[in-house]
């Protein structure tokens, strides 16, 4: 069964023209209230971080069919669940594709992403995190670069946090994934070290920040809404409009109500 509007891939089934292209994978959910962003309710409503994640959504998809469009990459969200591709309709930027996730733990769902994409005939994929609006283009365009060199790597865009948004590979490492300490702040270490054991090149991309708290997203919106790059970072984010209105209007709303009521 095909979506209308962005084909679904299946495993196992390779397509033609592939093989010098590298797939930049969303890990992501359907953007359903009370089932995405749900650390961040509060300071937001069920319904208001559904919004914000379709904001996310839109923005990252802009930002890798921005790099997509140079060549030598493919836009893909990587979902779940299984049969809720309707609610990615209108969302991604055209040329997206969509492939269903599988697996239970998060390392299981990397791992299975990676085997998945890659035998549909890419010569390399990334995964990357839903919770980054303003991931620098720059890191995008560096990991589909230096994936289409000769030789066998891993590269990782680690998080102010201790994870990673981003981890690119040209073929199945599944000690990448297994035995990692997922939500805490040594998942980066330790994927580096495990990089490292398989005797894997590693290449770093800029550091960056995921938003799933109320801290981050007050980083969130410092960047967007008043132009300060967040502190640790060496490098420009994505401009994110579509989730820079969003958090506009919230700002908007929040200022009413708190002078209604104050009146």
């Amino acid at each position: 069964m095909q979506n209308q509007r962005y084909p679904i891939l299946e495993r196992g089934v390779r397509r033609p023209g592939f093989k010098e292209i590298c797939a930049l994978a969303v890990m992501a959910k359907a953007p359903r209230a009370g089932k995405v962003k749900t650390r961040l309710q509060p300071p937001l409503s069920a319904e208001e971080a559904a919004t914000l994640n379709v904001g996310f959504l839109r923005d990252t998809a802009e930002n890798i069919a921005s790099v997509a469009s140079k060549g030598s990459a493919q836009g893909l969200i990587c979902y779940t669940p299984t049969g809720d591709e309707a609610a990615f309709d209108g969302l991604l930027a055209d040329g997206f594709m969509l492939i269903g996730q599988r697996g239970d733990g998060f390392g299981e769902r990397l791992l299975c992403a990676t085997e998945d994409i890659l035998s549909c005939g890419f010569g390399a994929v990334c995964l990357i995190d839903s919770d980054s609006p303003t991931m620098p283009s720059i890191a995008l365009h560096a990991a589909v670069k230096e994936l289409a060199r000769p030789g066998d790597r891993v590269v990782v865009g680690p998080s102010e946090d201790g994870g990673y948004y981003l981890i690119g590979m040209k073929r199945v490492e599944p000690r990448l994934f297994e035995g990692i300490s997922w939500s805490t702040g040594s998942v980066c270490a330790e994927t580096v070290e495990r990089a490292h054991e398989a005797g894997l090149e590693l290449v770093q991309l800029p550091k960056w920040y995921d938003v799933d708290d109320a801290a981050t997203l007050a980083v969130l919106e410092r960047e967007l809404l008043n132009g300060e790059r967040p502190a640790f970072a060496t490098v420009d984010g994505f401009d994110a409009r579509w989730t820079r209105k969003l958090l506009a209007e919230r700002v908007r709303m929040v200022g009413a109500r708190i002078r209604e009521h104050s009146g």
